[in-house]
């Protein structure tokens, strides 16, 4: 069981080095932070103890820092820039600290590797952390299965670009509030439970001192390899 749970954190961590951005492409600095559910997951309630339940977003104009703590399994930063349409992944597994680059040819690359999504607009709308949000279904396919999934976003703190390093919603007009991440062992859900207008300093956007540049490969070669 513990070896399950040290897989389940080395998940975390990788599917948060793959597309997760949320960027406001409109003036706004500030917060929001999601809640994070598990529908339909197997798992107790005693074991949901350990997932992260927290996920915040620090935006400022079109730089975005994403932050999942997750206690004893590691903690991710995601820092987005739509502008040069770059991703820095920094990774903290039980002290050791690396980080990834990613530029606008790399993320590129790997949409395009992906089953294309497919975006369509409802007349749905839903008031999320004060902010209305209008709700879009997407569908993909890959080896002849289908996923749907809703998500609510809005388009007044965000606009088209958002969430540019996204296979899945890349084309979604506006910052999501409401989303579903899948994995391959689970379903996440993030809900936007607040936004808070407030200063953010440049330096949350620069990578620290102590971490190490390393490459996506590497890292789960030291994290998420083989063995039981």
């Amino acid at each position: 069981m513990k070896n399950n749970f040290k897989k389940i954190g080395i998940l975390f961590l990788m599917v948060f080095l793959g597309p997760a951005a949320i960027m406001a492409l409109k003036p706004f600095e500030g917060v929001i932070t999601y809640n994070i559910t598990y529908p339909d997951s197997k798992f107790t309630e005693s074991q949901l103890q350990m997932f992260p339940k927290i996920f915040t977003v620090s935006v400022k104009g079109t730089k975005a820092r994403t932050e999942l703590i997750m206690g004893m399994m590691g903690n991710q930063i995601t820092i987005n820039d739509c502008n040069e349409k770059t991703v820095i992944n920094l990774i903290d597994v039980m002290g050791q600290k690396y980080y990834t680059k990613k530029t606008s040819q790399d993320i590129e690359k790997e949409i395009a590797k992906e089953p294309a999504a497919k975006v369509v607009l409802t007349n749905e709308t839903k008031t999320i952390a004060g902010y209305t949000c209008k709700k879009a279904i997407v569908t993909t396919e890959e080896d002849g299965e289908k996923t749907t999934l809703e998500v609510f976003f809005t388009t007044e703190i965000g606009g088209k670009g958002a969430n540019f390093d996204s296979p899945l919603y890349k084309d979604i007009d506006g910052v999501m509030m409401e989303f579903l991440m899948k994995t391959p062992q689970f379903m996440m859900k993030f809900s936007a439970s607040s936004v808070e207008k407030k200063s953010i300093a440049s330096k949350d956007f620069e990578i620290p001192s102590d971490y190490k540049l390393t490459t996506e490969e590497e890292l789960k070669t030291k994290f998420g390899g083989g063995g039981e």
